[in-house]
């Protein structure tokens, strides 16, 4: 069994308490095998063998997946199964993340949900998300399209442009009534035509926003979105994930504006004036961190654009984004 073996299947026992030993591990793994992580390791001057405490880790920031094919194997990788692109627009490098195992994200993806949610058996999901449709390589796309098939109903499915099909789909399943849960997953500026142009009742679904006006609308604060929402759609609350093109794990809010990692995922936050000091939580705003044990075939320590708040308990807040970095897909809010 190959290094990368052992990590997949160890990967399958990931928990609080054995977080940190993979964490490790998977580092020393990926400081050897991934030649654009081993170069910024070097640059840095970093004895890898001295690094004992995940937040001395060092955290690969985020551009780096728009400059470089950042993989890491030993086992002469050559195919991959999937190829996930961010979004952007034409005048703007994309980052890419390259999947062997796409099996492996997807499964990862269903245990987070269902770690949050119950099973899927219990949902149907009407997806709108026009933007992420219409471009080739969606990570989001491909989490959805495979939790659509997992709910096993045949009134789950995908939505462009057409709003009036969808509020009709709801209508017609709150006559319905078989019990399953509805849940609305929608891109942000999707949602706010929803809820501007249309008068309905949607008490009885989730509603679930990923973020990200696309260019077609002004962005605005995730609180004033939620505000909107809550108004224009009759409900009390609007649940978020968080997830970009470069991570393979997830989080979610259910409406207070607080993400909840995941058991492969970790959020730190860094020191605004040095990316080097890193804590578990801060009273202070800071850059987040990103420790994402799905990430075995790439890089599993990035240092994101987004400014948050980390509790003492692991949950984190998402404020907003340095004001020098491109404006993210599923990432919702600017400075």
């Amino acid at each position: 069994m190959s290094e990368r073996e052992r990590f997949l299947k160890q990967f399958d026992a990931l928990n609080v308490e054995n977080f940190q030993d993979f964490a490790l591990a998977l580092f020393q793994y990926q400081s050897k095998y991934n030649f654009i992580y081993k170069k910024y390791i070097d640059a840095l001057n970093i004895n890898i063998d001295a690094v004992q405490d995940i937040r001395k880790i060092p955290f690969l920031p985020i551009e780096f997946f728009k400059q470089h094919k950042i993989i890491t194997h030993h086992d002469n990788i050559k195919k991959y199964e999937a190829i996930f692109e961010s979004s952007g627009t034409s005048s703007r490098t994309t980052s890419q993340h390259f999947v062997p195992d796409l099996n492996h994200y997807l499964t990862n993806a269903q245990r987070i949900f269902e770690d949050h949610y119950g099973s899927l058996d219990d949902y149907v999901i009407l997806a709108l998300l026009p933007s992420y449709l219409e471009r080739e390589g969606s990570s989001l796309v491909a989490m959805v399209d495979d939790f659509i098939k997992k709910t096993k109903s045949d009134d789950s499915g995908f939505y462009l442009y057409d709003l009036n099909k969808l509020v009709e789909k709801v209508k017609k399943l709150k006559k319905v009534n078989n019990g399953r849960k509805v849940i609305i997953w929608g891109v942000s500026f999707a949602l706010l035509d929803l809820a501007e142009n249309f008068q309905v009742d949607f008490s009885d679904c989730i509603i679930m926003e990923t973020g990200g006006m696309k260019g077609r609308r002004k962005e605005i604060t995730r609180d004033e979105l939620h505000e909107i929402l809550c108004a224009g759609l009759n409900v009390n609350k609007i649940h978020s994930e968080y997830g970009m093109t470069e991570l393979l794990s997830q989080s979610y809010s259910k409406g207070n504006g607080v993400f909840q990692p995941s058991h492969s995922m970790k959020v730190l936050v860094r020191e605004v004036n040095d990316p080097f000091d890193v804590k578990f939580s801060d009273k202070r705003s800071g850059g987040i961190n990103v420790v994402d044990l799905a990430n075995i075939d790439s890089c599993a320590f990035i240092e994101t654009q987004d400014v948050g708040l980390v509790n003492s308990d692991g949950s984190f807040k998402v404020l907003g984004r340095f004001d020098y970095s491109d404006i993210r897909g599923c990432n919702l809010m600017v400075f």
